[in-house]
């Protein structure tokens, strides 16, 4: 794959001039073996008092702006150019013990993936495990992959994609009833889904590369994309992305894991004024090959 460059606007817009509480900004890519990052900036209007970063409890990149300065617009403006080189799909043999599901998570991992396994939202009629467990095979052992494949597809294939405007993600139950969700919504579900499994499951947020000469139907990369790690030994984290069916990190830039949606919100901060001062906001995002121009 080529190298990538990520073009990255948000605006905030006020009916008067306000002032400013703290913004965390989760926007830079996340530097590993597969994912280098070349070059970045982030510019800031107006511009914040100060600007620190730090690595939060999952070292992710956060940036941290406070304000002194009142105004109508507040706008985020990040670039950055990556060496993106996606791993290949992985593949255990029959003699890696975690090819067939059930599978044990040795004691020197299970200490550090339990917050990855145990449920976080409750299911209190069993909906999600029995969602869940229709892809186990009832004849004997499964084969791992085919059971998170099986998920990314059948999100993919038998949901909906639909945008939505209210804060936060929603309960799994209620992508599951509704069978309709945003990229962050979907990727909860499965993850919800795989901890009652026992399989252990994080949150990812970053974005999605969609190519300028081949349209594979994607959705969800309007604005940053969210999908799923799932750990298996001998393998590590594998990326599977439910909106769009994606195995591997193909296409999937990350910028943040988490245990939890809430932990990796790509930029969130407060406004002092009144609740009818702001007037939206306004997000344009571009990922394209170095080089290429993108309007922002």
């Amino acid at each position: 794959m080529p190298l990538l460059t990520i073009h990255h606007k948000t605006e905030y817009r006020y009916a008067q001039p306000v002032a400013f509480g703290e913004h965390r900004i989760m926007l830079r890519p996340s530097d590993g073996h597969d994912l280098r990052m070349l070059s970045g900036k982030l510019e800031i209007t107006p511009e914040p008092m100060s600007l620190r970063w730090i690595h939060d409890v999952f070292g992710n990149s956060v940036a941290i702006a406070t304000f002194d300065e009142r105004a109508r617009k507040l706008t985020f403006n990040a670039t950055a150019t990556i060496d993106h080189k996606p791993a290949d799909e992985f593949a255990l043999t029959p003699d890696d013990k975690a090819y067939f599901y059930p599978f044990m998570y040795s004691s020197d991992e299970l200490p550090d993936l339990q917050e990855y396994i145990r449920p976080q939202y409750g299911d209190p009629d069993g909906e999600l495990a029995c969602w869940a467990r229709d892809f186990l095979d009832p004849e004997g052992p499964t084969p791992t992959f085919n059971i998170l494949s099986g998920m990314t597809h059948g999100i993919r294939q038998q949901f909906k994609y639909r945008k939505r405007y209210e804060h936060g993600t929603q309960h799994p139950l209620d992508t599951l009833q509704t069978q309709s969700g945003t990229c962050r919504d979907f990727a909860l579900f499965m993850i919800e889904a795989c901890r009652r499994l026992g399989i252990a499951a994080r949150f990812v947020s970053g974005y999605l590369f969609i190519h300028g000469d081949r349209q594979h139907g994607y959705v969800g990369g309007g604005s940053t994309h969210a999908w799923v790690q799932v750990y298996l030994p001998a393998a590590g984290w594998i990326e599977f992305d439910p909106t769009n069916g994606i195995v591997g990190s193909r296409d999937l830039i990350r910028v943040a894991v988490a245990r939890d949606p809430r932990q990796a919100v790509p930029l969130h901060g407060t406004y002092l004024g009144s609740a009818d001062a702001f007037l939206g906001m306004d997000v344009s995002i571009n990922v394209v090959s170095a080089g290429e121009e993108a309007k922002v």
